[in-house]
């Protein structure tokens, strides 16, 4: 085999992954001109008008020039059905495709990750982390901060169904509030979007396109990474294959992985990092025998409810009308509004599976459209949908090799509805779903149920469990596969400071850190432990420097 072919000189970071975390990453690290930084993606540069455009997520999502189109495993728990799961594949990751939605979560998660031990993750530590790079549309205040490059916007687009699905839910006592990322999100409000102006605001259009004008960072894409490079047990660089090309770079400083809890899994095990028998079976030599590796895999499974209207505008008759795709991109270029600048979804409901509930444990998303998968085309009818997750799963699953060839996609098996008690709030949210719909407010557009329809009764718990699993998907928020956690965790991979136990200057700065995945969307959740990330390992040189 012909030598790789090596990037002249040493890096004092190599950051594997250019998606939510890593551009954040490669901009902060790069900001000492001392530092000199390269950063490494999979996929290619974000010069696609759908990448921009926000509803281009409905042809960015499941197109392999976008996405790199996983599928899970066949699962039990959704009655034997593979799903399609999918990672952005281009700079700006996943969140160039997502649904731009803000979330932060709330203070009890990051408070329960302090309670695990974990020191200087509780709500009130990380939340400077949050404001550091925000630019809200509220302004400055307690909760947020202006002036940072992460744009967040209200919607740019008024459907009245959500208004009036908003006024069902008060009947349902579920009261409205302004703002989710205060801390406790209970409660029915518009969802803020990473948008500036009617466009998307990736991580690579915030952080790293800014920072790709400093002469000490280094940006390469279509770059597979094969593995960190390990002196003992020390990371002292990368290989990846880049055009057909094998190629490394040497690191004086550290590896960081922001690959995501896919990507910086496999990555881990193609390394060396992992669960010792599972590298056996591959032959692949063991450089730290971790068996946390890829295990703890929690995503949240949304119940996409479907239902049929009349006497009121959604997004797929007017998609379907004639000249509807025309007048809509004439609205979005002449003013910036309209359906064209929609996110998924534009209406959120948090609150509580039942009395026994401390917390919001449920998120709804309401949309004025409907599809039967993401990436494939609209009803021709009028409808919308009202998906609904469970916050905290109890289900856990997990990432492996499917072979130690790189370009192999890795078996993904996210186990869900394997505990009775994701069951359990599977079968409650159906109920509440419906009692929502029920309310006068809905009334007068006839919502029909299309899915799961009326042959799952609310009597029939074992017809209810069975549609869960139906009409259950992901909504792409998988976490915790390099856990951080104390030594004395089994599946523990990454320390309070991020750092890979077992080995030398290699760290995980991405969603797969998470012990226990954050209530809501988990894309801001990302972007703040790139924060905390950073600004840990520039204390970290300095202490080294010392």
């Amino acid at each position: 085999m012909a030598a790789a072919e090596a990037i002249a000189g040493e890096y004092d970071y190599i950051i594997v992954g250019a998606g939510s975390a890593g551009c954040l990453l490669a901009n902060r690290l790069s900001a000492d001109a001392g530092n000199r930084v390269l950063i490494l993606e999979a996929g290619g540069r974000d010069n696609w008008i759908w990448f921009h455009i926000p509803v281009g997520y409905l042809f960015a999502i499941g197109n392999p020039r976008s996405d790199w189109c996983f599928k899970t495993e066949p699962e039990e728990g959704l009655n034997g059905r593979s799903l399609g799961y999918p990672r952005g594949k281009v700079i700006g990751g996943s969140s160039a495709i997502n649904a731009m939605i803000y979330m932060r979560g709330q203070a009890a998660d990051y408070d329960h990750w302090r309670q695990l031990g974990l020191v200087g993750w509780g709500w009130d530590d990380v939340l400077p982390y949050f404001k550091r790079h925000e630019n809200h549309f509220l302004g400055e205040s307690d909760a947020h901060a202006t002036g940072g490059e992460l744009r967040i916007e209200a919607p740019r687009v008024h459907w009245d169904l959500l208004d009036a699905f908003r006024r069902a839910a008060e009947q349902a006592d579920i009261k409205s509030v302004v703002d989710f990322n205060t801390g406790d999100n209970e409660g029915c409000c518009a969802f803020h979007v990473n948008q500036k102006r009617g466009r998307r605001w990736s991580s690579a259009t915030a952080f790293l396109k800014p920072a790709l004008r400093r002469a000490n960072l280094r940006l390469e894409t279509g770059c597979l990474v094969e593995g960190v490079v390990f002196d003992g047990r020390r990371a002292v660089g990368v290989r990846w294959r880049q055009n057909g090309q094998a190629r490394t770079a040497r690191c004086r400083g550290e590896v960081v992985l922001a690959a995501g809890s896919i990507g910086s899994a496999q990555i881990m095990l193609l390394s060396g990092v992992g669960p010792a028998r599972h590298l056996n079976e591959h032959g692949i030599a063991v450089v730290a025998d971790r068996p946390g590796v890829g295990a703890n895999l929690q995503d949240h499974l949304q119940l996409r409810l479907i239902y049929k209207v009349d006497g009121i505008a959604t997004l797929n008759e007017r998609y379907h009308a004639p000249f509807g795709l025309a007048l809509m991109l004439a609205e979005y270029a002449l003013f910036r509004r309209g359906p064209l600048t929609m996110a998924p979804s534009q209406l959120g409901l948090f609150t509580r599976s039942g009395p026994d509930q401390e917390r919001a444990n449920l998120q709804f998303h309401i949309q004025p459209l409907s599809v039967d998968r993401f990436g494939e085309p609209l009803h021709k009818f009028p409808a919308f949908t009202a998906s609904v997750a469970n916050l905290q799963p109890t289900s856990r699953g997990y990432v492996r090799l499917r072979s130690r060839v790189p370009s192999d996609a890795p078996v993904i098996k996210p186990n869900y509805l394997s505990t009775d008690e994701d069951r359990r709030i599977a079968v409650s949210a159906i109920r509440l779903t419906r009692r929502i719909v029920a309310q006068p407010a809905l009334a007068a557009f006839h919502p029909q149920e299309y899915l799961p329809g009326a042959d799952a009764r609310d009597d029939d718990e074992q017809a209810l469990v069975k549609a869960a699993g139906d009409i259950g998907t992901t909504i792409f928020h998988p976490v915790g596969t390099a856990k951080m956690g104390l030594p004395s965790d089994p599946l523990m991979v990454v320390d309070d400071h991020l750092r890979v136990a077992g080995v030398d200057r290699l760290r995980v700065i991405d969603a797969s850190v998470m012990p226990t995945i954050t209530s809501g969307n988990t894309n801001a959740p990302t972007m703040m432990i790139a924060e905390k990330g950073a600004a840990l390992i520039r204390a970290d040189a300095k202490g080294w420097a010392a």
